[in-house]
């Protein structure tokens, strides 16, 4: 089978690195996404202009892409960058607004000119769609959202609720008729808590769980894309690291224990990228909902083991600020938590392959 990137998407890849270490050297970047409020509107035109939210997006639904591999085209390099701007959130709302026949606001979101967000968790309901508690009341929404992903800088927030049938529904709130607690997290993007209160809101639909479970899985493969393109630069750092420095009066990449640990770590990252390319095959597949837990299960894991290795073995200097490689290392233990983390795939793998394990 031939993996080798179309030539569209080398184009996306190329163009999308190049504009990446433009706009968002190590510098610039931390000041965006620690300083200010983790995204820059010039920035987010320029990416526009580049085409990079249209291939997320299939042609039918307006963009030029949306196939798994286009998803993991556009992450890998924004994961490679630590890009600050708020990607995900927007995957997340394209996916849904493209399901529902919202092509007005796919259109204004491809072209820039909006921006969106999904706000689906919630204190008690984190990573369970079915104890979700907001409600809708007519043409109102009441509850409260939590870790809404891109939420800090959204035009529009998409928000899953209760509907007056029980059932999970989907909703279009306006940002500025919610209350949205902005901050920054640990790894320098931007999320919010959404607070409703009996907000205007318009019902996109009454049942919506199959659009969102398919669309919170185009997260999640968006997430282990990004993850394997920051392992890589990663691993890079790493090996010059240990050309540079000296002990005993020779490099301490001439050490063999040394070796043998980027070797094993470079397996791991190895190993993931197979299983993003794997994922990223199924996603329009009926063997979605698995392979994409796989996937997020196994980069979890070698997401902590790169960015835990890589810190030791650039020693003191890999838990500064001022180094890069702590930045990679923090985002890599962050995309395990986003989305669901490896225990949560796990369980979903056991469930969707009927096994169990006795208590």
């Amino acid at each position: 089978m031939d993996f080798t990137p179309t030539e569209d998407r080398r184009m996306i890849a190329d163009s999308f690195r190049r504009f990446l270490a433009d706009k968002f050297p190590a510098e610039r970047r931390n000041e965006i996404a620690y300083e200010g409020a983790c995204h820059d509107p010039d920035a987010w035109g320029g990416l526009a202009e580049l085409g990079i939210l249209g291939a997320l997006v299939s042609e039918e639904d307006g963009g030029f892409g949306g196939a798994g591999f286009d998803i993991t085209t556009v992450f890998e390099e924004a994961g490679r960058a630590l890009c600050p701007e708020p990607l995900l959130g927007n995957l997340l709302a394209l996916r849904l607004y493209a399901a529902h026949g919202k092509a007005d606001r796919v259109e204004a979101i491809i072209a820039g000119a909006e921006r969106a967000a999904f706000a689906v968790d919630e204190t008690d309901s984190f990573g369970d769609l079915g104890e979700i508690s907001a409600k809708a009341e007519g043409d109102t929404l009441t509850g409260r959202k939590t870790v809404v992903y891109g939420g800090q800088a959204a035009d529009w927030i998409l928000v899953a609720a209760k509907s007056a049938s029980g059932k999970l529904g989907l909703y279009e709130v306006k940002a500025s008729d919610a209350e949205v607690l902005s901050y920054p997290m640990i790894d320098g993007g931007g999320a919010a808590e959404i607070v409703l209160d009996k907000t205007p809101a318009t019902c996109l639909s009454d049942d919506a769980e199959a659009a969102i479970e398919a669309a919170l899985d185009a997260g999640r493969l968006a997430l282990c894309a990004e993850a394997v393109g920051a392992m890589d630069v990663l691993k890079d750092m790493t090996r010059d690291y240990l050309m540079q420095r000296q002990q005993f009066g020779r490099p301490i990449a001439t050490f063999q224990a040394l070796q043998h640990r980027l070797v094993d770590f470079s397996i791991e990252i190895e190993q993931a990228r197979s299983i993003v390319i794997y994922a990223a095959g199924n996603l329009e597949t009926g063997d979605r909902a698995l392979s994409v837990a796989k996937a997020k299960n196994l980069i979890g894991r070698a997401g902590k083991l790169v960015a835990e290795e890589c810190v030791q073995m650039h020693g003191g200097i890999g838990m500064t600020w001022e180094y890069a490689g702590s930045h990679y290392a923090k985002r890599l233990i962050m995309i395990d938590h986003q989305l669901g983390d490896t225990e949560d795939m796990l369980r979903k793998v056991m469930a969707l392959t009927d096994i169990s394990v006795a208590a």
